[in-house]
């Protein structure tokens, strides 16, 4: 395993270092394979295993993210995109695929809407996102999920 990222709190291991494909649309496709690849233009590229231990709680959590999984990036609102970046910018890749990957399966982390936020933030650390945005990231995710995070 690859310690991604480590402190007092948090430990987030990877099986591998993980790799992005990004999906181009081709003349040849249809409508519903442009429209798809314009809503989930991100593809994980080999199956991969990670491992968060929550040490506040002393929790281990383990899941796989499959080959082929999809996701759109970071939800960043194209207004905040001079403010924050772009969704599509390869800093908010690993984090928002891990993110997203725990919001569509709750169970990996025991429901913990926080604990999801607070891996987010991490990674986002690792990738070099400046403090101010990871802030503003944080925050921003964490109201939203009080309001759309459903067990």
């Amino acid at each position: 395993m690859i310690e991604w990222y480590n402190d007092d709190e948090l430990t987030i291991l990877f099986s591998d270092i993980p790799k992005v494909n990004v999906k181009y649309i081709q003349p040849n496709m249809d409508k519903i394979e442009k429209e798809l690849i314009e809503k989930l233009p991100f593809e994980n590229k080999k199956e991969l295993r990670v491992i968060l231990i929550d040490k506040t709680t002393i929790n281990e959590y383990e899941f796989t993210i499959p080959k082929g999984y999809c996701w759109d990036g970071a939800t960043i609102p194209r207004i905040f995109w001079r403010l924050i970046g772009a969704k599509t910018d390869p800093k908010f890749l690993i984090p928002s695929l891990v993110h997203d990957v725990l919001c569509e399966n709750h169970n990996y982390i025991n429901n913990d809407r926080y604990f999801s936020t607070i891996v987010f933030e991490r990674l986002l650390y690792v990738s070099e996102v400046n403090s101010l945005s990871r802030w503003l990231i944080k925050h921003s995710v964490d109201n939203y999920q009080k309001f759309f995070w459903v067990k």
